[in-house]
């Protein structure tokens, strides 16, 4: 089901330039584009998305791309986003995965990941919000401090915990396409 939020939708034609080039690779992509539309009655916010937490954090710091990517693709799979999914699963390839690798994520203990991706993994079921109860306990920090240093393992919970705030709000405004999976339909 497409989004139908209640927020205002822009036209491209009335968007900044940036955003409007956005909404168009959304749209070749996805088919969809909801998420600019509403996100261009407040363009300094998006951009402050994009360039702050996308590009500072998410693409900067200390944790190489490929777990990030990991990370995030775990999220999304787990909420059942399908607006992000399509382009997570792009954006993965690209940081290195492969697509036996992305096709085994209901299945992660299969053989294709590393110790390391496995850890990150496991990061995300505990970040998701579908683990109500998710922590990261002393087992989970030992496996991934077996690869990571304290700093990067705060850098992947920071990102994690950003990307499921930010699908949950997606969800509440109606501004992403779900997956037929996806738990968080709203309730008729």
């Amino acid at each position: 089901m497409k989004p139908d939020p209640q927020l205002n939708r822009i036209a491209p034609a009335e968007m900044p330039d940036d955003m409007a080039s956005a909404w168009a690779r959304s749209m070749d992509l996805r088919g969809d584009a909801t998420f600019f539309e509403v996100f261009a009655n407040h363009p300094e916010l998006y951009r402050w998305y994009v360039n702050q937490f996308y590009g500072d954090v998410f693409r900067g710091g200390k944790v190489a791309q490929r777990y990030k990517e990991l990370l995030r693709l775990r999220l999304s799979t787990l909420h059942g986003c399908r607006f992000c999914n399509q382009g997570n699963r792009l954006d993965a390839l690209e940081a290195g995965l492969t697509e036996a690798q992305i096709a085994a994520f209901e299945s992660p203990e299969s053989g294709t990941f590393t110790p390391a991706e496995l850890a990150v993994l496991a990061l995300g079921t505990e970040l998701a919000l579908t683990n109500s109860t998710g922590v990261l306990s002393e087992a989970l920090h030992g496996r991934l401090a077996a690869y990571f240093d304290d700093a990067q393992i705060l850098e992947l919970g920071l990102v994690g915990g950003i990307l499921a705030g930010v699908a949950k709000f997606m969800f509440a405004y109606d501004l992403v396409e779900k997956e037929d999976s996806c738990p968080f339909h709203p309730v008729t």
